[in-house]
Order: structure tokens, then sequence, then C-alpha cells
């Protein structure tokens, strides 16, 4: 669960990192990074070197604790801006994991005029830590040579595209600090340092593609005054707008690169948009009756973001995406600020900007109406209790099919009513596992989402129109608790049985609302804040993680949300509707295929199967806590 197992990359990627921080700290100028002919990899870093010295409380030596113990790194101590104070991100694993998936690990460190060495083989310590030659005072860093253990990876073979990419991010965005790979077998090196680096990169990549504007780049860190962000906090970045051509997007945290995207690139999309709009409005520029969307402005533009959070949220283990709801706020205001003043300071590029953005949004007008026009023919009358949405972009659009009335109200006060459309439903759905697809719209609630989807109840067989399917998001939002979860079973039953087609094409969802929201005191800079959490483990880790950054214990306070009734629309937005910032679940028929679904449905929902529903609950040890 924390790493990638298709191939060695990520483990080597983990003490890449380290390399890396110890240079975001200021310590390194080069790093080196060696394939050498034996299948082994090294990185060596001239920082500080690894701590060789005995743990006051572990009785070993710290170097052999970073290497197999879990939350033993030195960047768990962020207190009063220390040198890891913007690492890359922890869940406590690291190079504990590298050292796990390695048939053999060899620590070489230079510190203090001296030379330890410290060697691993499976993740147990073969050689303990010992000293070798004496070096020149000069002479510090780590070097550490990975032997990755074939057994645990789909392929042995490291992908020297991604390798590349991910070295020459590092020499991109740590100015100054020389990267080298060394590939012994073939004797090529390739070196990669930037004095200047983040534009030259971002411009080689899209080659001779012609701009809109001139490159818009920029930085802002928070102050020691700020109060909402702690110091040294913010973002970097470089946009490009092109006329044609390819669209570069790349983003980092902490140096660490951020694939699938996450909070900061919303805020880097949401500060742009609202810049470029209010330029567009001061001057007039938008034609009445055409409607700005942040997709006007960003479908052109490029960029490479490298943020810095003080204490990142990733999705995963392996942080490919930033969940911090913080990050939006941060990079938003930043960068908007910065674009609003370059505007106005560059009024005719500003209006290129703009009219750029008018012509996206004129053709997505277009394209929709297109496809209200096919549809507009026979629409049966939508149900009266369906607040609908203004645009029928099916790219875009969703609808949340909500529990219970009260917390329809709070859907539909916090929802965005630009795409978001919800149905509350009365009590429970029917469980529609057994019934004739002649006899569903007996069932109101059944009735009210077949025409509020605009698709028609069809079986596994059946060649289903989805022409006329009205959203492409259908969002089940219940309660999380036992009664939502059943609420949840007996809307996918539904799906399941009735509505195959749009399961296997990917349009059914479920929305994931927290169950216990943590308030955090204000400590020394940091603000309060607020923390959502999913469920019982999730809130124990949150804790965990408090105190290991030392809030004091029992000063945060723990609400239990009884259901969605009771959130405001404010939190139900920020924590279950927002893009940018809730968890949504799709569902599919997962690695078991159709068949084995078909099988568990008909077990949990069937109605002569009780005793084996009994058995199964028995098996799972759940029995006390599942409405049978």
């Amino acid at each position: 669960m924390y790493t990638r197992t298709d191939n060695p990359l990520h483990i080597l990627q983990e003490v890449i990192d380290n390399a890396a921080d110890e240079a975001l700290a200021g310590f390194v100028q080069e790093i080196k990074v060696t394939m050498h002919t034996d299948g082994s990899v090294s990185i060596e870093d001239d920082g500080r070197g690894i701590p060789t010295g005995m743990h006051p409380e572990e009785l070993a030596p710290v170097v052999e604790l970073v290497f197999t113990r879990l939350h033993a790194g030195g960047k768990f101590d962020k207190k009063d801006g220390g040198a890891y104070a913007f690492s890359g991100g922890l869940h406590g694993v690291g190079v504990s994991v590298t050292n796990a998936l390695s048939t053999r690990l060899e620590v070489r460190i230079w510190r203090d005029s001296k030379t330890h060495e410290l060697v691993f083989a499976g993740g147990e310590v073969v050689e303990p830590l010992h000293e070798l030659e004496p070096v020149a005072r000069r002479k510090t860093g780590t070097r550490v040579r990975v032997w990755p253990d074939p057994k645990y990876f789909d392929s042995p073979a490291i992908p020297m595209a991604e390798l590349v990419h991910a070295l020459r991010s590092k020499a991109v965005l740590l100015n100054g600090v020389k990267v080298t790979l060394l590939i012994e077998k073939t004797g090529d090196i390739r070196e990669w340092q930037y004095h200047d680096g983040v534009r030259g990169y971002l411009e080689e990549a899209l080659g001779d593609s012609e701009k809109i504007i001139p490159v818009f780049e920029g930085k802002q860190y928070a102050a020691d005054d700020d109060e909402a962000f702690a110091p040294g906090e913010g973002a970097q970045w470089v946009v490009i707008w092109t006329v044609d051509g390819p669209v570069v997007r790349e983003s980092y945290v902490n140096l660490i690169s951020t694939t699938a995207g996450g909070t900061h690139e919303a805020g880097l999309r949401d500060g742009l948009f609202n810049a470029v709009k209010s330029f567009a409005e001061l001057h007039s520029l938008v034609p009445k009756g055409v409607k700005l969307l942040p997709e006007d402005v960003f479908a052109r533009a490029s960029f490479v973001l490298s943020a810095k959070v003080l204490d990142p949220q990733f999705q995963g283990q392996i942080k490919e995406r930033l969940n911090s709801r913080d990050a939006v706020r941060l990079v938003s205001g930043f960068s908007k600020n910065a674009l609003d003043l370059w505007l106005h300071a560059n009024v005719e590029y500003g209006k290129k900007l703009a009219e750029s953005a008018i012509r996206q949004a004129q053709a997505r007008a277009r394209s929709s109406q297109k496809v209200e026009k096919r549809k507009s023919s026979g629409v049966a009358v939508l149900p009266g209790k369906l607040t609908d949405c203004e645009s029928s972009d099916t790219s875009r659009t969703e609808v949340f099919l909500v529990e219970g009335d009260s917390a329809g109200g709070s859907a539909k006060m916090g929802r965005d009513k630009g795409f978001q459309a919800v149905l509350p439903l009365r009590g429970k759905v029917l469980n529609s596992w057994e019934v004739d697809r002649d006899r569903l719209f007996a069932n109101n609630e059944i009735h009210d989402i077949a025409v509020a989807i605009g698709v028609d109840p069809h079986g596994p067989d059946d060649a289903a129109d989805l022409s006329g399917l009205r959203y492409g998001r259908v969002c089940i939002l219940s309660d999380a608790d036992v009664d939502g979860s059943h609420i949840q079973v007996l809307l996918l039953t539904l799906f399941f049985r009735h509505f195959p087609r749009l399961v296997e094409a990917g349009h059914i969802y479920v929305a994931r609302p927290p169950l216990f929201r943590v308030d955090v005191p204000a400590a020394g800079k940091r603000p309060a804040r607020k923390v959502y959490c999913l469920d019982q483990g999730e809130l124990e880790a949150v804790q965990d993680k408090l105190r290991k950054e030392g809030v004091r214990e029992a000063s945060w306070a723990i609400s239990r949300f009884k259901g969605l009734g009771e959130m405001s629309a404010e939190q139900l937005w920020d924590t279950t509707m927002n893009p940018d910032t809730r968890r949504l679940m799709p569902i599919g028929y997962g690695e078991f295929g159709m068949a084995a679904t078909t099988q568990m449905f008909d077990m949990l929902m069937g109605k002569g199967e009780s005793a084996q529903r009994r058995i199964w609950l028995e098996e799972k040890g759940n029995l006390a806590e599942v409405d049978v």
C-alpha cells in the first residue's frame, strides 16, 4: 500500500527525494544517480550526511532507525521552520520501504571527517554501523546503494524515461543544484543544472508553439506576519498560453511530483480564472449572454507549478495527488494577485488573453446548444423536487441523490448551481433486485431518479440508449452511518440491476462525507484549523499525527456528524461537493467482473438468501454492527 509495485522506480524515488529535501534545505550542490551493471542503483549527495550517533531512547544508531523504523525521519521535527519544514510530505515510511523491498541496501556516510557504512539484506542489518577510513573535513554526504528485490515487482526493469523525467524535474526545481545520471553499462552520462530553470524547461517542452501572450511567471511566499499561512508557504509558477501545439502541465509539492494534480493545481486554476474574469469585466470585454468558466481560461494554459506547503496531505501513500484543502486558498490568492497586477500593467496582453478565453466560452456554448437541441424533443416532465443545474454539458454536470429533505436543503444551498443538481429522496428506496422492470415506476423515488437522469431502465444485454443522459455523474450522497450505507446499497442495487450501462460507462459515484470534524486550536504561528475525518480509523490517524506535531493532548475538540442535515451548506460544499476537495468514489464491477458482482448482490439482496447472508456476516465478524 505504500509504494507502486509495477517496477522499482518509486522505492528509488524515496532515496532521491531525501537527497532533494537536503538540497531544498540548502546543504546539497550535487546529486548523482548511478545505474550499476549488477542491477543496483546508487544515489549520492554532498549534503551533511545522515547522523550516525546513537538515539538516546532507542539505543540504536540514528541512521539504522531511518532505514528500519516507521516515523523515524528527521523531517518530523518541523518546529521553528527547521531544515525540513517543507519536505515532501510524510506518511511515516520513506526509505524504510526501500530497504524492506531490497535484497541488499548499503549506506555510506561522510560526516565529521569520518566514513561510516551500514549494510542491510532483506531489510535486516547484516553489517552493523562501522567506521572506515577518515576523510577530509569538507567531504560530507550520503550514498545509498539499492538492489531492488524482483519478487516484489511486476517488472524488475526501471523505466528510464520516468527516471530521467524525475531527475530533470529535481534540477529544474532546485535552482543551481547539479543532477547527474550515469549508466555504467553504456558509459552514458547525463547532467542537468538550471540556474533559472523553470521557465526555460517549460519553453523547451512547448517547442515552437505560438504564444497568445508573453510568459507569465512569479512566486510568492507567506511572510512571518501572515495570519492565514505559515512563514514560507506559497508557490512558484510559470504559465504559458499557446494558440496551438501540446499543453504541458506539471505540478510539485515540496519537490514531490504530483502527477494526478490536486488542490494546489485547483488553486492556480481558480486564481488565474478570477484574475482574467475580473479584468474582462472591468474592461467590458465579455459579450452579453457569454459566461466565462475556469476551463475557458485554462484550456490553452501550460504550466509548471511548485508549491511549498507546511504539512501536505496526499491522496494515498504514493503522493500522486495533493489533498490539502488550504492549498487551494494559498495558491489561488497569491497567483490571482500577481496576475491582476500583470494584466493591468500590460493591458493589451490582458485583452488578448481575455479574448482567447471568451472564444473558448463561445465555442463551448455552441457545442452545448447542439446537444440540447438533439435532446429537446419528447423530454418527460422533470420531477418537481429536482433542483436542476444551469449547464447541459454532460462532461461537467452531476446530480446528487440525497438522503432526506433536510440534507437536500443543505446540498441545494451549498452546491454550484452552474453544474450541480440535487434530487432529495424520501426514506429508503425500494429493494429492486427482484422487481420486474415493468413494475419499477410504481415506486415514486425510482420513477423520479429515472426521469431526472434521462435514461430508461434496461438489462445487461439490452442496447440501452444513453443519448438522453442529462448528467455525466450520478452521485449517491447519504449519511456516513449504517443507515446511510443501507441507502447506498439499495441505490447501487437499482443501478446495477436496472441501469447496468451507466455503471459500465463510469457514470455512477458514491460521495463520501466525513463522520468527524476535529477543531485544532491555533499554536504558535499556525492558525486554528478544521480537519475532517471519513471514519474512526482516519480520526485515530489524525489524532496520532497531531500528537507528533506537538499539539497538546486533548486541546482539540472532536465533533461527530449525526447526518448530512447537521452540516451547514458551506461544510457540505467544502467536504463533499467541491470537486477540488471532496472524496468521490467511482463505482465499477471491480476485479471479479459482472458475474461475481451479480452473485454477491444475489446473496445480499435476494429474499430467499437470508441463511447465506447470516453465514457471510458471521464469517466477516460484523453481525453486531450491520443492520441485517
